[in-house]
């Protein structure tokens, strides 16, 4: 199954926790694993807290930690760094499923980043 996500801008942070939780309830899996997984080489995926300012910490140390510089990817594409910090965040998580629900802590969330936006983006949700 599928989550569409429609980014605004070259880089943000989406919270997707409550749609992958919808997947999971459907899926008529009672307990194992979610594979939260983006098929884009310039998204990527993480759990963490929502709180407005932590996101906005993320964003800003991800582009202190790969800044938009003269990569050799720009002569194909001009969106190098956005290869690069996604490779270094990665591409899925897992979640623990008990009785059709995630089993993430307290403050967790499932949280899409768009590195290189805005566009139209799909995400793989499995349930197993």
């Amino acid at each position: 199954m599928y989550i569409t996500i429609n980014t605004k801008s070259r880089i943000e942070i989406v919270d997707i926790t409550n749609e992958v939780e919808g997947i999971v309830k459907n899926s008529g899996i009672e307990d194992g694993i979610a594979l939260v997984y983006t098929r884009h080489t310039t998204t990527a995926l993480i759990i963490n807290e929502a709180e407005s300012g932590l996101l906005d910490d993320i964003l800003n140390i991800i582009q202190k930690i790969v800044p938009q510089e003269s990569y050799k990817h720009n002569r194909i594409d001009n969106n190098a760094d956005a290869h690069l910090r996604a490779t270094l965040l990665g591409n899925s998580v897992v979640i623990p499923v008990a009785n059709k629900r995630l089993e993430l802590g307290t403050w967790q969330r499932v949280l899409f980043v768009e590195l290189d936006g805005p566009r139209t983006r799909k995400v793989l949700v499995k349930v197993v």
